[in-house]
């Protein structure tokens, strides 16, 4: 049972290549502990540690996969599942490939292209015996889409274990939140509107959602976005051909129970478009998303789950 006069703490840092921010109310810093459980996540999953579990699979050494690893390898799988493989954990180097190209104006070629999606698909990984097979041994596993988000679920599970029941876990703009804030009221998550200006640093809020006991991620980055005919595209690569994708999705917010989900979810919708991320959000009501995408005249429109009618505070 918590005070209500108990203060809340703050801890920050960097971890998975980007940062944290996290408010819990309890009577002492627990800094380290924060840290402990990020670390073990990055030894599992970052792509950023040459010596973690992923990077060690990647270079084809022979290494165990921890519990951790399991949990979010079992978890992108299903996703992949579930999406048709929009969610992919070995396309990463077609996503790179294209980022590059988009940078220095020369897309990769169809050769180029041909020859990275022979080792991307991730029905061709499979763990057996805490260890790791390939079909192939060039392809490559990213956890990028999905690290964040789990790295916010394990902290959640750390501050729960200790009894604290108000808490926001921010890492990278994935989100938990549980409980209440020092204001006594709902945790409120702000939508960052998909604008061209990157230097923005007051980033133009789409919407304000009431996020209570919740975890929610958000895909689509906003100074990726190349224009064609007038219309706007976000920088999402199709598993399935090997090219960007041809809809309108410029943003996709997901809230789930638990954030490693609500992560792969939201990266997948941006790949799925529209109408065929609403058909996965029926076969999944205890999901919901807030998508922003441009409609036939390039303004910016917005999609949201009618059960989070509730939630949208502006």
């Amino acid at each position: 049972y918590q005070q209500k006069s108990t203060t809340y703490q703050k801890s920050e840092g960097k971890i998975f290549g980007t940062f944290y921010h996290i408010t819990y109310q309890h009577n002492k810093k627990l800094d380290k502990e924060i840290l402990d459980e990020l670390n073990k996540v990055d030894m599992a999953l970052s792509m950023f540690n040459k010596e973690s579990i992923i990077s060690r699979i990647n270079r084809n050494e022979d290494v165990q996969t921890d519990s951790m690893f399991e949990t979010v390898y079992s978890l992108a799988q299903n996703v992949s599942e579930e999406t048709d493989g929009a969610f992919d954990i070995t396309v990463a180097p077609l996503v790179n490939a294209w980022g590059f190209g988009f940078k220095t104006g020369n897309p990769p070629t169809r050769h180029t292209i041909d020859s990275l999606r022979a080792a991307v698909g991730y029905k061709t990984v499979m763990l057996r015996d805490n260890r790791i097979f390939k079909q192939n041994p060039k392809t490559m596993l990213d956890f990028s889409a999905i690290a964040k988000g789990y790295g916010c679920d394990v902290v959640a599970y750390m501050l729960e274990r200790r009894g604290i029941e108000n808490y926001m876990i921010e890492i990278g703009g994935e989100v938990v939140t549980h409980g209440i804030s020092e204001k006594r009221l709902p945790w409120k998550i702000g939508v960052t509107k998909p604008t061209d200006d990157s230097t923005a640093v007051d980033k133009e809020l789409q919407t304000v959602l009431n996020v209570k006991d919740m975890a929610m991620a958000t895909s689509g980055n906003y100074r990726n976005f190349y224009y064609r005919g007038g219309k706007k595209y976000a920088h999402t690569i199709d598993p399935a051909t090997g090219y960007p994708v041809q809809h309108n999705i410029l943003s996709a917010t997901v809230l789930a129970k638990r954030c490693a989900e609500a992560d792969a979810y939201a990266t997948a919708f941006m790949v799925l478009g529209l109408d065929k991320a609403k058909k996965v959000l029926d076969k999944h009501p205890e999901l919901m998303a807030y998508l922003i995408y441009s409609d036939n005249k390039g303004q910016l429109q917005v999609w949201y789950s009618p059960s989070m009618k509730g939630k949208i505070l502006k």
